[in-house]
């Protein structure tokens, strides 16, 4: 069977994005890997699956894939494309949306600019709950990788965060500790791994090793954790302009216990269609 898909991204971190509301098929994590090939298949960082919700309170379900077949908790950057193409293709006509993940609920709101502002809810920061092997919560914590020990924040958007400031952006060791740190053992589910410089204090710069994708062009969830760290360890304060190599994000934070608010654009590149 033929299957329509779009091929989307938000600041150069790129989607396909399958609707599986109006299409019906069983994806698997092989079919994520194959379509993800850049060579061979359609190219992605993460496929993003539309579905009908499994709880009313909500208006959609937001599955998400990365290239290597793994399934994960949340993406962000995908989460303003998801808004993006619910109403392109008119499958909502609201412009504030609930949304169901395996990371929890959001809420996706459209602007009349064009932005789309994502409230991705409170990060978690206590060990259990990102996970991370840590006898207590600290506002960071040192790490033993290739002989060398590193600092760094721990931080859930819902999928797991590690966060560490450098002084150089560009020579940050992105490729080197990136894989490394993603596959630690203390991080049960492997973890992102976001690199920031700080350069004033509304201002800072981000590169992001993606679990399962490696370097991505942007992370929105990696955004929001680095904004949460830098808040938290008081380098920053919020509302904070996250440059990545694919352009900037908003980030706004109240604090503990409060939501993280994102705000960035999200593009319609093609569309096209794939057999299953």
């Amino acid at each position: 069977m033929l299957l329509r898909f779009t091929k989307m991204h938000g600041l150069g971190n790129d989607f396909m994005v399958l609707d599986l509301v109006s299409q019906h098929a069983h994806i698997l994590p092989k079919h994520a890997k194959q379509w993800g090939d850049r060579h061979t298949g359609v190219g992605f960082d993460q496929l993003l699956i539309v579905e009908a919700p499994s709880n009313p309170e909500v208006d959609f379900r937001y599955r998400i894939f990365n290239a290597d077949g793994s399934e994960v908790e949340q993406c962000g950057n995908g989460a303003r494309c998801f808004a993006r193409f619910v109403l392109d293709k008119r499958l909502t006509a609201k412009k504030r949306i609930r949304v169901e993940t395996k990371g929890g609920i959001i809420e996706l709101d459209v602007r009349n600019d064009g932005q789309i502002s994502v409230d991705m809810g409170p990060p978690r920061l206590a060990p259990e709950q990102i996970p991370f092997d840590a006898p207590t919560q600290a506002l960071s914590y040192p790490l033993e990788v290739a002989g060398r020990s590193v600092e760094l924040a721990a931080v859930s958007m819902g999928n797991p965060h590690a966060v560490l400031r450098v002084t150089d952006i560009n020579a940050a060791p992105v490729h080197e500790l990136g894989p490394q740190i993603e596959h630690h053992p203390r991080f049960a589910q492997r973890v992102n791994v976001g690199f920031i410089q700080v350069i004033d204090r509304h201002r800072a710069q981000l590169r992001v090793w993606e679990r399962g994708a490696g370097e991505t062009q942007a992370c929105g969830t990696g955004a929001c954790a680095a904004a949460v760290a830098a808040i938290s360890q008081g380098w920053m304060d919020s509302p904070l302009l996250i440059d990545l190599p694919g352009g900037r994000l908003s980030i706004e934070w109240a604090g503990p216990g409060t939501p993280v608010l994102m705000t960035g654009p999200a593009v319609r590149v093609f569309e096209g269609q794939v057999r299953l």
